[in-house]
């Protein structure tokens, strides 16, 4: 499964890519989303919701470790698990619940779930790099590859 790389000058493209990987996802979708602090996940995410017809605030659930959102489009979970102590902590939250297949989980700093969390449809690891950000797009499924089908299409670059 190859992937998609490209760079993204600003918040705005950021957010632009969020709406376009949405537009191809589907329920059940499992999103890991890497990055160090800063790197644009949330903004990711916000364009994501906005292309669901969500217009409310989106921010970060890095204290709450999970937001849920209902749109047009479906349920959506978007978790922050930087703060998490142990991965055992997800079953306390009812991660098995938010991952039924129903709803997309977009779901930040997904290592600290290692062992309690399955392995995702698709990466996506955003590096800051200059004024903007480096994102690289990896399927892990068919999902996955579904997802990023348009994007190879429209304009490939570098795996």
């Amino acid at each position: 499964m190859s992937g998609y790389e490209t760079f993204l000058p600003d918040e705005a493209a950021t957010e632009a890519l969020g709406e376009r990987l949405a537009a191809g996802a589907v329920d059940g979708l499992l999103v890991f989303l890497h990055g160090q602090l800063g790197a644009g996940k949330t903004t990711l995410v916000r364009g994501f919701l906005h292309a669901w017809g969500h217009y409310g605030r989106v921010k970060s659930p890095t204290y709450t470790l999970v937001e849920p959102y209902r749109t047009p489009r479906g349920e959506l979970f978007h978790l922050d698990l930087y703060r998490l102590a142990d991965a055992e902590e997800l079953e306390w939250i009812g991660i098995r619940d938010l991952l039924d297949g129903h709803a997309v989980c977009l779901i930040e700093w997904p290592e600290q779930g290692a062992g309690i969390l399955p392995e995702p449809d698709l990466h996506i690891d955003l590096q800051v790099q200059d004024a903007g950000r480096v994102v690289h797009l990896r399927p892990a499924s068919s999902r996955g590859e579904r997802v990023l089908q348009p994007f190879r299409s429209a304009s490939p670059g570098p795996a």
